[in-house]
């Protein structure tokens, strides 16, 4: 999967070829095939990998090992998304081109908008704890507000025409105008 991803990063999906895919993992096409069927379970395993590797790396916590507090989490959970480190940069830019790919296929669109509604879900659950008193539609609306703000700067950073640090200001300014907005 890890091999997946950096292919779909380096190339796009359009670019996915088996047989770089199977390069790049050091194994035959025909393990490929026989695991996962076609392009499209490829494309489905290595969404769920992204997912799951990067709901391991924004639960990290530093090296102080302190608890936060609801927001200091939320926060951390939003800004580990924007990390300048070769695992963050791949998963960032092999999602964007899952997304970009989802336009022409409806079959992956559907996978992503599943993955998206979980993501969401898990911010709003955080803005939640941060604002308990949050209705349920109020804390989703600032969720998707929030994770559309994270892709869209994420994308900005990648491709050089933001810095990582003004992308990280922005983000925590997102944030901010959010929590007032639950607040008021």
């Amino acid at each position: 999967m890890e091999a997946a991803a950096r292919v779909i990063a380096r190339r796009g999906v359009r670019g996915l070829r088996v047989e770089e895919l199977a390069a790049e993992a050091g194994v035959s096409t025909a393990l490929i095939y026989y695991h996962f069927k076609d392009r499209t379970g490829i494309l489905r395993a290595t969404m769920e990998f992204i997912s799951d590797r990067a709901e391991r790396y924004t639960a990290e916590r530093g090296s102080d090992g302190r608890p936060l507090d609801a927001r200091g989490e939320l926060e951390q959970t939003l800004l580990l998304e924007l990390q300048d480190t070769p695992v963050v940069r791949e998963n960032s830019t092999a999602w964007g081109e899952l997304r970009a790919s989802a336009v022409f296929d409806p079959e992956l669109r559907e996978d992503l908008a599943r993955a998206t509604l979980v993501w969401v879900q898990e911010v709003a659950e955080l803005l939640g704890q941060v604002h308990p008193m949050g209705g349920a539609a109020a804390l989703a609306g600032s969720a998707e507000r929030l994770t559309a703000l994270l892709e869209g700067l994420s994308v900005r950073w990648l491709s050089g025409s933001l810095p990582l640090s003004h992308a990280r200001e922005l983000m925590l300014g997102g944030i901010d105008a959010e929590l007032r907005r639950l607040h008021a």
